[in-house]
């Protein structure tokens, strides 16, 4: 059977080991070493657990001591790997960006124009053709060596 003993601050202990401790006067432990908070830290967390005022943040982060140290330096390592991988495919992406960006603009942009001000030239050119084919059929000049078109002919001519 267990049995709980009610154990105060002034109390001294001795080990079997002949390592005693002292008092708190006079003792390397103590509260300034220990892991626990202070009780007003742990009033303000419980207070702040009741009022539902807890984020996500702060819970993920008591868990860290759930966490063997060996393991969180493990995954704290591999998060400034994989962060730093990620910056240096991102400014690779932008640099692959700007040069496509730039040679687009100074190769690509002038052989559109170019092309497109040839295709005018070439439309321009056929509608004068098609212009001075019309008037010569107006006019009635036709070449010798092109046949006369057997269509109704106006009056007079």
């Amino acid at each position: 059977m267990v049995v709980v003993t009610d154990v105060t601050r002034d109390q001294i202990f001795i080990d079997d080991d002949s390592s005693s401790f002292v008092t708190d006067e006079g003792s390397d432990i103590g509260d300034e070493n220990s892991d626990i908070s202070d009780s007003e830290e742990l009033e303000k967390e419980l207070a702040q657990w009741r009022a539902g005022d807890e984020t996500l943040a702060d819970r993920l982060y008591a868990l860290k001591d759930m966490v063997s140290p060996t393991t969180r330096k493990k995954i704290a390592n591999a998060w400034k790997s994989t962060s730093s991988w990620t910056v240096w495919g991102g400014k690779l992406a932008g640099n692959a960006v700007w040069v496509v960006t730039t040679s687009a603009l100074l190769v690509g942009l002038p052989l559109a124009l170019a092309i497109e001000n040839e295709s005018m030239m070439v439309q321009q050119e056929k509608e004068v053709l098609a212009q001075q084919q019309g008037a010569q059929q107006m006019m009635g000049n036709i070449q010798p060596g092109q046949a006369a078109d057997s269509g109704l002919r106006p009056p007079g001519f």
